[in-house]
């Protein structure tokens, strides 16, 4: 059976970092299909060394007539993914509730949840006729236990994917699809960009193994929930975080 790995989020550095774990002395007939948006320049050195087996797309998922021509263009020129990883988030902006930005609220939710509800909807359906399926998506060590202050809308954004996870586990595992999320810790990535430095370095020393995370560290999880070896393993949300957050 050949693998159509679907990512979004994929000019991440999370992203980039599984594309090249997955194609890696993988089978020529083994496809990836990338979203970015405005940034497929960085897909340019991947492009170049896996020719033929990765294809970019440019698309703003925070645009919701976007996305349903995205789905539309893979359905007519794509082969049915048999993997769907949704990694998309804007960087976490730290502030107190009272000064809470809506629309900005609003845009996280467009592009980590309704981006994902939208596309789940068009994808799944293939996957219960394959009845073969592997949708992975990238939580936070902020869900589990107390999170930290001042960062209420990147928890609510990430909460609803876990809920989304839970509930599409429980209703597609008897198709032999299996829906899991990865949630690290603090993240050394372009991510961090508006993040304080203090902060970034405090959350390293807090770590009982006394740095923060980096891809390298949170991809061969991913890689494990998207194998044919974790086809009994569902519904979970996976930490990876040195510790900092057990369950």
């Amino acid at each position: 059976m050949a693998y159509t790995y679907l990512i979004t989020g994929a000019t991440s550095d999370v992203g980039r970092t599984l594309i090249e774990r997955l194609l890696h002395n993988a089978p020529t007939d083994t496809l990836v299909l990338a979203q970015g948006c405005g940034d497929l320049a960085k897909m340019a050195e991947l492009c170049r060394r896996y020719p033929g087996q990765l294809r970019t797309y440019d698309v703003d998922l925070s645009d919701r007539a976007k996305v349903d021509a995205f789905v539309e263009v893979l359905a007519a020129d794509a082969p049915a993914p048999t993997h769907f990883i949704h990694l998309p988030a804007l960087p976490v902006v730290n502030t107190k509730f009272k000064a809470f930005d809506q629309r900005r609220f609003d845009l996280d939710l467009e592009i980590e949840v309704h981006s994902a509800v939208r596309i789940c909807k068009a994808v799944l359906p293939a996957m219960v006729r394959a009845k073969f399926g592997r949708v992975l998506f990238i939580q936070t060590s902020y869900t589990i236990g107390c999170p930290p202050k001042n960062t209420a809308a990147y928890v609510m954004a990430k909460s609803a994917i876990g809920g989304l996870v839970k509930s599409l586990a429980v209703e597609y595992a008897k198709f032999g699809i299996t829906v899991n999320c990865v949630a690290p810790s603090m993240m050394e990535t372009h991510f961090l960009k508006d993040t304080p430095d203090l902060i970034v370095q405090a959350a390293a020393e807090d770590n009982p193994m006394g740095r923060n995370a980096t891809p390298a560290d949170v991809v061969p999880a991913m890689a494990f929930l998207l194998s044919d070896e974790a086809g009994f393993i569902t519904g979970v949300t996976l930490p990876v975080t040195g510790g900092s957050a057990i369950v």
